[in-house]
């Protein structure tokens, strides 16, 4: 990382003084077990060096863990053991890949893009800090406990992660030029607010780097889907490598060569494998949908308990089914209602708070598009030309449809798991006219009283 010392000094930010070569000069180093040694510069150890980034503290009105404590899979360990990694490794990581990124576009076009060094401090620490706006239990806090607590207001880790980057600034008064921390926050929203309008209309191109809200392709995914497949256990045939030392800046945005579409569908492949295997495996889905209760329940003093998950009180997993991929598009969340009113006549034993329900989407970040139909690329080194490349180009065997759409159903009490399962078919059949479901239930997971893992 020595050569990024040395940037190209013309057209610099009026900024550009509060960032100097020692600022950049790396001056630690930790040895990851993804990407070998990560070199640290000085500003960053400045945030690293918070108790906010290194561990649990109580800040924002609620209890948050950061980072070192968050684990970056959330209760996805319960089922694979090996996924205890956090999200302090993970944002250690995409600093290093952010880095790598700007890095590799300053030697190859840092004279035409304008690249300096006020540029390469603001993408690292953007990277950096990305998601120490997490809550606990990684993304069950935002997307199953908040819902049900906060009357439909918005919340989301990315803007909660802006907050904490101001309050940090603010509580350890680190030295940091505002208009760098202006730029690192847009950089982080840019995922999801991607149309926001931009302290700077020039360089659109750095916020493709750590969060990507044109194409999908960004640095974060390269890190987490790399170190959640080697936690787990995972194959991982996507190799990121290859878009950092291929990739070029046309437009004011950052393509790919066409000899690496197929790389580009398998980060795309891998993260959706991901998402069916690990991050919503049923048995992982059913402790997460126990701990939403608990955390529910504790609400009014907002403490998280070491002894909820008393394995006595795992929910049981009923059932699932995949919805038909013609109703997709226009499918209604099934909820607890949906199942108790499905049971067949003469039931009526089934309330709805006994039923609990997770409607789980997975698809390639694009909804029901292919992510390569967004996606820029170009022919060779030599052409200035940008162009997408049609599904008929890239493989026959692509699917027809790019998203699924899964319904599973679980019971609170052991003793309901058949009665449960019984209404849960009895509504797939009045919805869809078909016995859609994927699995039965065992006669012994119908009165067994253990956790289904």
């Amino acid at each position: 990382m020595g050569a990024c010392c040395n940037g190209d000094v013309s057209s610099l930010p009026h900024s550009y003084d509060a960032v100097s070569a020692r600022d950049l000069r790396p001056s630690k180093h930790v040895h990851d077990n993804l990407h070998g040694n990560i070199y640290l510069d000085n500003l960053s150890l400045k945030f690293i060096d918070t108790e906010q980034f290194q561990r649990q503290v109580r800040d924002f009105v609620f209890f948050v863990q950061l980072l070192r404590e968050l684990k970056q899979l959330g209760l996805a360990n319960m089922v694979y053991p090996g996924a205890v990694h956090s999200r302090f490794e993970h944002s250690l990581g995409v600093y290093w890949l952010a880095g790598q990124s700007i890095e590799m576009l300053k030697n190859f076009q840092g004279l035409e893009l304008g690249i300096n060094r006020f540029d390469m401090q603001t993408v690292k620490l953007a990277g950096l800090l990305h998601d120490i706006g997490h809550g606990p239990f990684s993304h069950l806090f935002e997307r199953e406990f908040l819902p049900k607590v906060t009357n439909g207001s918005q919340w989301s880790h990315e803007q909660m992660s802006v907050n904490m980057v101001d309050y940090i600034v603010n509580e350890h008064h680190i030295d940091v030029d505002p208009e760098m921390i202006k730029r690192v926050k847009e950089m982080i929203l840019a995922s999801s607010e991607f149309t926001l309008p931009r302290s700077s209309t020039e360089k659109g191109f750095l916020y493709d780097i750590v969060a990507n809200g044109r194409n999908g392709i960004d640095v974060d995914k390269f890190d987490y889907i790399a170190r959640d497949c080697r936690a787990c256990g995972l194959g991982c045939n996507f190799e990121f490598q290859r878009l950092l030392e291929t990739m070029r800046v046309l437009d004011d945005e950052i393509c790919y060569r066409a000899k690496e579409y197929l790389s580009i569908h398998k980060l795309f492949s891998t993260r959706a494998d991901l998402y069916r295997t690990v991050y919503t495996h049923p048995k992982v889905k059913a402790i997460e949908l126990m701990v939403v209760d608990a955390l529910v329940q504790a609400n009014d003093y907002l403490e998280i308990s070491s002894h909820i998950l008393n394995p006595s009180e795992y929910w049981k997993f009923c059932n699932e089914y995949a919805v038909p991929k013609d109703m997709v598009e226009n499918f209604k969340k099934v909820t607890a209602q949906d199942i108790v009113c499905s049971q067949k006549s003469g039931g009526g034993t089934l309330r709805e708070e006994d039923v609990a329900v997770s409607n789980v989407k997975i698809d390639l970040t694009r909804g029901k598009h292919n992510p390569l139909e967004s996606i820029n690329f170009f022919k060779d080194y030599d052409s200035d030309e940008k162009f997408t490349i049609s599904n008929d180009r890239v493989s026959h065997l692509l699917p027809t449809t790019y998203q699924d759409m899964i319904v599973r159903v679980y019971a609170k009490k052991p003793e309901l798991v058949e009665a449960i399962s019984d209404a849960f078919e009895n509504f797939q059949l009045k919805t869809y006219g078909i016995k859609a479901q994927v699995h039965s239930t065992p006669e012994k997971k119908k009165c067994r009283y253990t956790a289904c893992i």
